[in-house]
C-alpha cells in the first residue's frame, strides 16, 4: 500500500472524533425528519402541499434524506452523503426563503453541518472517486 493513499484516508484523531460527532448528529437529524416524510407525517404532507410538485417528492425527499443518514454512519460514504446531504439542504433553505415561508435555520444549520462533514471527510471522497478519473479521462 503506498503512504499517499493512507495519508488520504486516515485522518487525525481530532478530525475523525469531530467527523463522527457530526455524523451522529446528523444522521438523527436525517433519519427523523426522512422517516416524518415516508411516514406520511401530515405536517410533511402538508408542506409539500404548499411547494406544488407533489408528493412523490415528499417520498423522494424521504428516501434521500433516510439512505443519507446511514451513509453518514459508514465511514467510507460518510463524506458523499454528507455532500448530498448538504446540497438537498440547501435547497431546503431556499424552498423556505422563496417559496413555503417559515424559519430556514433548521435546513441552514443541517446544511452547515453536513457541509462540514463533507470538508472533514474530503481527502476519502477523493480518495473514493480517483477511479472515475481514469474513466472520464
Amino acid at each position: 500500500m503506498n503512504t499517499r493513499s493512507t495519508v488520504a484516508v486516515a485522518p487525525g484523531r481530532g478530525i475523525t472524533f469531530a467527523s463522527w460527532t457530526l455524523r451522529i448528529l446528523a444522521a438523527v437529524a436525517f433519519l427523523t425528519a426522512g422517516s416524518a416524510k415516508l411516514a406520511a407525517a401530515p405536517m410533511m404532507v402538508a408542506v409539500f402541499d404548499q411547494i406544488g410538485i407533489g408528493q412523490w417528492f415528499r417520498v423522494v425527499t424521504g428516501v434521500l434524506e433516510v439512505v443519507g443518514a446511514l451513509a453518514l454512519l459508514i465511514r467510507p460514504t460518510a463524506g458523499l452523503a454528507g455532500l448530498m446531504l448538504s446540497v438537498t439542504m440547501a435547497f431546503g433553505v431556499l424552498t423556505h426563503l422563496l417559496l413555503i415561508g417559515g424559519s430556514p435555520v433548521p435546513a441552514l444549520a443541517l446544511l452547515l453541518i453536513t457541509a462540514a462533514v463533507a470538508w472533514l471527510e474530503r481527502r476519502r471522497i477523493a480518495h473514493t472517486l480517483r477511479p472515475l478519473r481514469r474513466v472520464w479521462a
